[in-house]
Protein backbone atom coordinates (compact mmCIF):
# COMPACT_ATOMS: atom_id res chain seq x y z
CA UNK A 1 0.00 0.00 0.00
CA UNK A 2 1.24 3.54 -0.88
CA UNK A 3 0.53 5.14 2.43
CA UNK A 4 0.52 4.51 5.81
CA UNK A 5 -1.35 6.12 9.06
CA UNK A 6 1.37 6.15 11.81
CA UNK A 7 -0.27 6.51 15.34
CA UNK A 8 1.94 7.81 18.21
CA UNK A 9 1.60 8.08 21.89
CA UNK A 10 3.92 9.50 24.98
CA UNK A 11 6.49 6.86 26.23
CA UNK A 12 5.59 8.44 29.42
CA UNK A 13 1.57 8.06 29.04
CA UNK A 14 0.99 5.55 26.69
CA UNK A 15 -2.73 5.47 25.02
CA UNK A 16 -3.04 3.61 22.37
CA UNK A 17 -4.72 0.06 22.00
CA UNK A 18 -6.62 -1.75 19.86
CA UNK A 19 -9.66 0.45 20.01
CA UNK A 20 -8.26 3.30 18.90
CA UNK A 21 -6.52 1.77 15.75
CA UNK A 22 -10.08 0.34 14.65
CA UNK A 23 -11.62 3.82 14.84
CA UNK A 24 -8.85 4.75 12.83
CA UNK A 25 -9.02 2.12 10.58
CA UNK A 26 -13.14 3.18 10.57
CA UNK A 27 -12.15 6.99 9.84
CA UNK A 28 -10.47 5.61 6.50
CA UNK A 29 -12.66 3.21 5.45
CA UNK A 30 -15.59 5.83 5.78
CA UNK A 31 -13.39 7.92 3.45
CA UNK A 32 -13.09 5.29 0.68
CA UNK A 33 -9.95 3.93 1.58
CA UNK A 34 -8.46 0.39 1.88
CA UNK A 35 -6.92 -0.62 4.67
CA UNK A 36 -4.56 -2.96 6.00
CA UNK A 37 -3.00 -5.20 8.93
CA UNK A 38 -2.16 -2.97 11.67
CA UNK A 39 1.84 -2.92 12.71
CA UNK A 40 2.60 -2.77 15.91
CA UNK A 41 6.11 -0.93 16.35
CA UNK A 42 5.80 -0.53 20.27
CA UNK A 43 2.90 -1.83 22.12
CA UNK A 44 0.78 0.72 23.53
CA UNK A 45 2.93 3.37 21.85
CA UNK A 46 2.93 3.54 18.48
CA UNK A 47 1.22 1.69 15.26
CA UNK A 48 1.65 1.62 11.80
CA UNK A 49 -1.84 1.43 9.35
CA UNK A 50 -1.11 0.62 5.77
CA UNK A 51 -3.96 2.31 3.53
CA UNK A 52 -4.71 3.00 0.11
CA UNK A 53 -6.92 6.30 -0.52
CA UNK A 54 -7.52 10.04 -0.78
CA UNK A 55 -5.03 12.29 1.60
CA UNK A 56 -7.02 15.23 1.84
CA UNK A 57 -7.82 16.72 5.11
CA UNK A 58 -7.53 13.13 6.72
CA UNK A 59 -5.24 14.84 9.36
CA UNK A 60 -8.62 16.06 10.93
CA UNK A 61 -10.46 13.09 10.60
CA UNK A 62 -8.47 11.10 12.41
CA UNK A 63 -7.63 13.48 15.09
CA UNK A 64 -7.64 11.36 18.81
CA UNK A 65 -6.94 12.65 22.27
CA UNK A 66 -3.32 11.90 23.51
CA UNK A 67 -2.40 10.44 19.95
CA UNK A 68 -0.42 11.64 17.22
CA UNK A 69 -1.93 10.42 13.93
CA UNK A 70 0.36 11.19 10.89
CA UNK A 71 0.16 10.17 7.30
CA UNK A 72 3.62 9.37 5.60
CA UNK A 73 3.91 7.91 2.15
CA UNK A 74 5.42 4.12 2.63
CA UNK A 75 8.18 4.12 0.30
CA UNK A 76 11.88 6.15 1.62
CA UNK A 77 10.46 6.16 4.98
CA UNK A 78 14.15 6.02 6.84
CA UNK A 79 15.83 9.09 6.49
CA UNK A 80 19.59 9.80 5.52
CA UNK A 81 20.57 12.93 7.30
CA UNK A 82 18.65 14.05 10.23
CA UNK A 83 18.62 18.41 10.80
CA UNK A 84 17.41 19.63 13.92
CA UNK A 85 16.05 22.62 15.63
CA UNK A 86 17.96 23.21 19.23
CA UNK A 87 16.19 25.23 21.72
CA UNK A 88 12.19 23.72 22.51
CA UNK A 89 13.15 20.77 20.25
CA UNK A 90 16.65 19.00 21.46
CA UNK A 91 16.14 20.96 24.78
CA UNK A 92 13.32 22.24 26.46
CA UNK A 93 14.69 25.69 27.59
CA UNK A 94 14.93 28.86 25.19
CA UNK A 95 18.58 30.08 26.19
CA UNK A 96 18.44 33.50 26.09
CA UNK A 97 15.54 33.37 28.38
CA UNK A 98 17.48 31.61 31.30
CA UNK A 99 20.31 34.23 30.77
CA UNK A 100 17.76 36.86 31.17
CA UNK A 101 17.07 35.38 34.75
CA UNK A 102 20.33 36.33 36.08
CA UNK A 103 19.19 40.41 34.55
CA UNK A 104 15.76 39.97 35.93
CA UNK A 105 14.54 40.08 32.48
CA UNK A 106 13.32 36.67 31.45
CA UNK A 107 9.47 37.73 31.06
CA UNK A 108 10.61 40.88 29.11
CA UNK A 109 13.48 38.75 27.07
CA UNK A 110 10.50 35.49 27.09
CA UNK A 111 7.63 37.21 25.62
CA UNK A 112 10.15 38.80 22.84
CA UNK A 113 11.33 34.90 21.89
CA UNK A 114 7.66 34.16 22.30
CA UNK A 115 6.31 36.36 19.44
CA UNK A 116 9.51 35.65 17.09
CA UNK A 117 8.84 32.30 17.29
CA UNK A 118 5.37 32.40 16.31
CA UNK A 119 6.36 34.20 13.41
CA UNK A 120 5.14 37.49 14.64
CA UNK A 121 8.59 39.07 14.30
CA UNK A 122 11.31 39.01 12.04
CA UNK A 123 13.91 36.68 13.78
CA UNK A 124 17.24 38.32 13.31
CA UNK A 125 15.85 41.93 14.78
CA UNK A 126 14.18 40.26 17.54
CA UNK A 127 17.38 38.50 18.26
CA UNK A 128 18.97 41.81 18.14
CA UNK A 129 17.12 43.31 20.77
CA UNK A 130 17.16 40.85 23.40
CA UNK A 131 20.94 40.37 23.13
CA UNK A 132 21.19 43.48 23.66
CA UNK A 133 19.36 43.34 26.51
CA UNK A 134 22.20 41.19 28.33
CA UNK A 135 25.11 43.94 27.12
CA UNK A 136 27.18 43.48 30.54
CA UNK A 137 26.37 40.00 31.69
CA UNK A 138 29.49 38.52 33.18
CA UNK A 139 30.61 35.53 30.49
CA UNK A 140 30.88 33.24 33.42
CA UNK A 141 27.11 32.93 33.53
CA UNK A 142 27.15 31.05 30.34
CA UNK A 143 28.47 28.23 31.94
CA UNK A 144 25.71 28.75 34.74
CA UNK A 145 22.85 28.69 32.35
CA UNK A 146 24.17 26.02 30.58
CA UNK A 147 23.87 23.87 33.45
CA UNK A 148 19.97 24.34 33.57
CA UNK A 149 19.56 22.83 30.28
CA UNK A 150 16.60 20.32 30.27
CA UNK A 151 16.95 17.59 27.48
CA UNK A 152 13.94 16.67 25.78
CA UNK A 153 12.84 13.20 26.19
CA UNK A 154 14.13 10.31 23.14
CA UNK A 155 16.58 12.70 21.54
CA UNK A 156 19.48 10.45 22.65
CA UNK A 157 18.15 7.41 21.58
CA UNK A 158 16.83 9.31 18.41
CA UNK A 159 20.55 10.64 17.34
CA UNK A 160 22.02 7.19 17.90
CA UNK A 161 19.77 5.36 16.39
CA UNK A 162 19.79 7.24 13.08
CA UNK A 163 23.73 7.45 13.28
CA UNK A 164 23.55 3.11 14.39
CA UNK A 165 21.64 3.09 10.38
CA UNK A 166 23.90 5.44 8.67
CA UNK A 167 22.64 8.91 9.27
CA UNK A 168 24.51 12.17 9.94
CA UNK A 169 22.85 14.30 12.25
CA UNK A 170 23.17 18.02 12.73
CA UNK A 171 21.59 20.57 15.27
CA UNK A 172 21.11 23.83 13.29
CA UNK A 173 20.00 26.25 15.73
CA UNK A 174 19.23 30.00 16.03
CA UNK A 175 20.81 29.84 19.57
CA UNK A 176 24.60 29.67 20.84
CA UNK A 177 27.48 28.04 20.05
CA UNK A 178 28.27 28.25 23.95
CA UNK A 179 25.17 26.00 24.09
CA UNK A 180 25.00 23.80 20.89
CA UNK A 181 28.60 22.66 21.77
CA UNK A 182 27.24 21.61 25.07
CA UNK A 183 24.48 19.73 23.53
CA UNK A 184 26.11 18.59 20.48
CA UNK A 185 28.29 16.42 22.41
CA UNK A 186 25.85 15.09 25.09
CA UNK A 187 23.74 13.84 22.63
CA UNK A 188 26.29 12.70 19.83
CA UNK A 189 25.58 15.07 16.73
CA UNK A 190 28.02 15.15 13.91
CA UNK A 191 27.73 19.38 13.46
CA UNK A 192 26.48 21.81 15.26
CA UNK A 193 25.53 25.26 14.02
CA UNK A 194 24.76 28.72 15.50
CA UNK A 195 25.45 31.95 16.74
CA UNK A 196 28.27 33.49 18.33
CA UNK A 197 27.40 35.53 21.41
CA UNK A 198 30.57 38.36 21.48
CA UNK A 199 32.17 39.38 24.74
CA UNK A 200 35.75 40.60 25.78
CA UNK A 201 36.16 37.56 27.84
CA UNK A 202 34.65 38.95 30.46
CA UNK A 203 31.37 40.78 30.16
CA UNK A 204 28.94 40.32 27.11
CA UNK A 205 28.97 42.77 24.76
CA UNK A 206 25.35 42.58 23.26
CA UNK A 207 26.09 41.63 20.14
CA UNK A 208 25.90 38.47 18.32
CA UNK A 209 28.78 38.11 15.42
CA UNK A 210 27.14 38.53 11.84
CA UNK A 211 26.07 36.89 10.08
CA UNK A 212 23.00 35.95 12.22
CA UNK A 213 21.70 32.42 11.95
CA UNK A 214 18.15 32.24 10.77
CA UNK A 215 15.88 30.74 9.10
CA UNK A 216 17.37 31.07 5.69
CA UNK A 217 20.78 29.79 7.01
CA UNK A 218 19.20 26.77 8.48
CA UNK A 219 17.85 26.11 5.13
CA UNK A 220 20.94 26.55 3.56
CA UNK A 221 22.29 24.54 6.01
CA UNK A 222 19.50 21.53 5.34
CA UNK A 223 20.34 22.42 1.59
CA UNK A 224 24.32 22.28 1.79
CA UNK A 225 24.53 19.38 3.69
CA UNK A 226 22.14 17.31 2.01
CA UNK A 227 24.65 17.83 -1.37
CA UNK A 228 27.70 17.50 0.69
CA UNK A 229 26.26 13.67 1.50
CA UNK A 230 24.72 13.38 -2.47
CA UNK A 231 20.75 13.04 -1.00
CA UNK A 232 18.01 14.42 -2.39
CA UNK A 233 15.36 16.29 -0.04
CA UNK A 234 13.11 13.49 0.06
CA UNK A 235 16.41 11.61 1.90
CA UNK A 236 16.12 14.29 4.79
CA UNK A 237 14.35 14.59 8.02
CA UNK A 238 14.07 18.18 9.81
CA UNK A 239 12.26 18.77 12.77
CA UNK A 240 11.94 22.01 15.15
CA UNK A 241 8.99 23.88 16.64
CA UNK A 242 9.48 27.81 15.90
CA UNK A 243 8.94 29.94 12.52
CA UNK A 244 12.50 30.32 11.70
CA UNK A 245 12.24 26.66 11.27
CA UNK A 246 9.59 26.81 9.16
CA UNK A 247 11.75 26.35 5.23
CA UNK A 248 13.84 24.05 6.80
CA UNK A 249 10.80 22.09 7.51
CA UNK A 250 8.90 22.51 4.16
CA UNK A 251 12.17 21.55 2.69
CA UNK A 252 12.71 18.23 3.94
CA UNK A 253 11.15 14.90 2.55
CA UNK A 254 10.08 14.31 6.83
CA UNK A 255 9.68 17.63 8.72
CA UNK A 256 8.16 17.16 11.63
CA UNK A 257 6.79 20.14 13.87
CA UNK A 258 7.47 18.90 16.91
CA UNK A 259 5.62 20.55 20.26
CA UNK A 260 5.32 23.60 18.07
CA UNK A 261 3.44 26.97 18.15
CA UNK A 262 0.45 27.18 16.90
CA UNK A 263 1.72 29.09 13.49
CA UNK A 264 3.74 26.88 12.30
CA UNK A 265 2.07 23.79 13.17
CA UNK A 266 -1.17 25.65 11.07
CA UNK A 267 1.68 25.48 8.24
CA UNK A 268 2.87 21.74 8.63
CA UNK A 269 1.07 18.54 7.26
CA UNK A 270 3.11 16.37 10.10
CA UNK A 271 2.70 17.61 13.74
CA UNK A 272 4.05 15.54 17.10
CA UNK A 273 2.13 17.35 20.11
CA UNK A 274 1.95 14.14 21.71
CA UNK A 275 5.14 11.73 21.56
CA UNK A 276 8.77 12.55 22.45
CA UNK A 277 11.53 12.83 20.23
CA UNK A 278 11.38 8.55 19.78
CA UNK A 279 8.48 9.83 17.61
CA UNK A 280 11.09 10.74 14.72
CA UNK A 281 12.02 7.14 14.67
CA UNK A 282 8.51 5.46 14.43
CA UNK A 283 7.43 7.82 11.61
CA UNK A 284 10.69 6.19 9.89
CA UNK A 285 9.25 3.16 10.02
CA UNK A 286 11.49 2.34 13.14
CA UNK A 287 10.33 -0.41 15.80
CA UNK A 288 11.26 -0.10 19.37
CA UNK A 289 13.13 -2.69 19.03
CA UNK A 290 15.58 -1.18 16.17
CA UNK A 291 16.27 1.29 18.53
CA UNK A 292 19.53 2.21 20.27
CA UNK A 293 18.55 3.04 23.47
CA UNK A 294 20.58 5.91 25.12
CA UNK A 295 19.27 7.80 28.52
CA UNK A 296 18.97 11.32 28.14
CA UNK A 297 21.97 13.26 29.49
Amino acid sequence: MKNVLVLISSPAHPALNDGAISAAADVLRARGATVGMPDWLAPEIACDLPFDGPLEGLGDSVAMTAIDAVVVPAAGRRKKLLVADMESTLIENEMLDELADFLGLRERIAAITARAMNGEIDFAGALAERVGLLKGLPVARLDEAARRIRYTPGGATLVATMKKHGAYCALVSGGFTHFTALVKQALGFDLDSANVLEHDGRVLAGTAAPPILGKEAKLAALQRLAAEHGLSSAEVASVGDGANDLPMLKQAGLGVAFHAKPAVAAQMAVCIDHGDLTALLYLQGYRQSDFVERKDP
